[in-house]
């Protein structure tokens, strides 16, 4: 004697299309996360990451002797490599903000993620193989009367400041694709 159950079917209420307050459940808005591409607050990042990036730049190509180190070098490409993808990224975040629009496209989310994972590790490996070397000049060689050891030390200052703005969007893109 095995009991079977009764299944009584209900119907659904009529889905309600007015969105000007009537009798249709309230609309829920997903809440927007600090950083997430389309926000001042990625705006900010980006155009800070810009700003140490091109000064980093700057420092370091200004220097005479920059070339004769692939360390130096490889530091002008990477803040390079970072100014392009802040800018760009930094005239999505204003068009995002003009339009009131956020990016929670997966896609889009991903490339992000991915583009700021990549700049992000390609200059923080660059500013600290530019510390490497700038300390190797400074303290094993003690050849700083001969170089630009104050440039050196500035711009692989301002690469870090360029990883550490950088950081923030990569780990807030990654939370938004994990959050999914």
């Amino acid at each position: 004697m095995m009991s079977h159950p009764a299944v009584h079917p209900v119907d659904a209420p009529p889905l309600s299309i007015d969105n000007g307050g009537g009798d249709g459940p309230p609309r829920i808005r997903v809440k927007d996360i600090p950083g997430m591409p389309g926000t001042p607050s990625s705006l900010v990042l980006r155009l800070l990451q810009s700003f140490f990036a091109i000064g980093a730049c700057v420092v370091m190509s200004t220097t005479s002797d920059f070339p004769s180190v692939t360390a130096f070098r490889y530091l002008v490409a990477a803040t390079g490599l970072q100014i392009i993808w802040s800018l760009l990224l930094a005239i999505i975040d204003i068009y995002g903000i003009l339009v009131q629009r956020r990016f929670r496209n997966r896609r889009a989310v991903k490339l992000f993620a991915a583009g700021d994972g990549i700049t992000s590790t390609l200059t923080f490996a660059a500013a600290c193989a530019s510390a490497g070397i700038t300390v190797l000049i400074h303290n094993d060689l003690a050849s700083c009367s001969r170089n630009h050891c104050v440039q050196f030390e500035t711009s692989t200052g301002l690469a870090f400041m360029t990883w550490f703005a950088a950081l923030p969007c990569f780990l807030l893109n990654l939370w938004t694709l994990a959050s999914r």
